[in-house]
């Protein structure tokens, strides 16, 4: 339900998540709040139409896009000062994730006015929880590059954060990039690849690059669709090891194995023993 106590002193701005290909995935939230808003804010009138046809909404909508959004940005706080209330919405997921919305939203803040999510589907979150990476730590970078060497940049600095990255493909690109994936990291990077999510043609594909590449060159029409890359990180090494624990190994390592050596004096000096004797070996070679 909308805050009636706001719509009769200020407007509302509902960041308004839509499906990411299955309709039944739209919160009864979201159908009330867009059923009940003054005006709807769509990336793209007719695609958001035939969602709001779908569901019976009829609804007031407006063109908010990359191209025109700074421009509306200060006319959708006028509406919401008048008290209107406003929905923002995507072709497809949350708003703002890679997609238009946040000169409105950051105008909104700057000038106090009120912003509320109804949240619901987002093509990375539902990517990474389906993935099999480490879930703990991630990050969603976005569209990659679109140039060869940036592309091979960013999939370097992905792996290097050590966690778990997010990031969206065009079907258009997908087999250069994952050339560039390959000479930046090479054939046997294990990358994970989803497209086409909640939808009929709904694909995971696990494996190292030169398999993902061979799995889209049997069947070119898997290189279709909405895809999402994730790539594991390396895992954090012990960068610096005190001087008094170095010395304490020294004086160990003649007395023990060096494996339980470094078990020793992880748990003396509060590290992760694997990462230590991984740390040591390397040195040692």
């Amino acid at each position: 339900m909308l805050n009636e106590e706001n719509s009769q002193k200020i407007g509302t701005l509902y960041i308004v998540a839509t499906p990411i290909g299955n309709y039944d995935d739209l919160s009864q939230r979201a159908i009330a709040t867009l059923s009940q808003v003054d005006l709807i804010a769509a990336e793209d009138t007719r695609h958001t139409g035939k969602l709001l046809s779908h569901f019976g909404i009829k609804a007031k909508t407006f063109a908010l896009h990359d191209h025109n959004e700074k421009q509306k940005a200060q006319q959708i706080i006028d509406q919401l000062n008048q008290g209107l209330n406003i929905a923002l919405v995507s072709d497809a997921g949350t708003p703002l994730i890679s997609d238009p919305g946040y000169a409105v939203v950051n105008l909104c803040r700057e000038q106090g006015a009120h912003v509320t999510p109804i949240p619901g589907a987002c093509a990375a979150i539902t990517a990474v929880c389906c993935s099999g990476l480490p879930t703990d730590r991630f990050q969603f970078i976005g569209f990659t590059p679109a140039k060869s060497k940036a592309r091979q940049d960013f999939f370097t600095e992905a792996v290097n954060s050590s966690m778990t990255s997010i990031m969206y493909e065009s079907t258009h690109r997908i087999m250069a990039s994952l050339d560039d994936l390959a000479q930046a990291l090479g054939d046997d990077q294990q990358v994970v690849f989803a497209k086409e999510l909640t939808k009929t043609f709904e694909t995971f594909f696990n494996g190292s690059v030169s398999e993902l590449k061979q799995f889209l060159t049997n069947d070119p029409t898997k290189q279709r669709g909405e895809i999402v890359l994730m790539l594991p990180g390396k895992p954090k090494q012990v960068d610096d090891v005190p001087p008094e624990a170095r010395k304490m190994l020294a004086l160990l390592e003649n007395e023990m194995p060096m494996k339980k050596a470094c078990g020793v004096v992880a748990e003396y000096f509060g590290m992760k023993k694997n990462a230590l004797y991984k740390t040591i070996i390397e040195e040692k070679e």
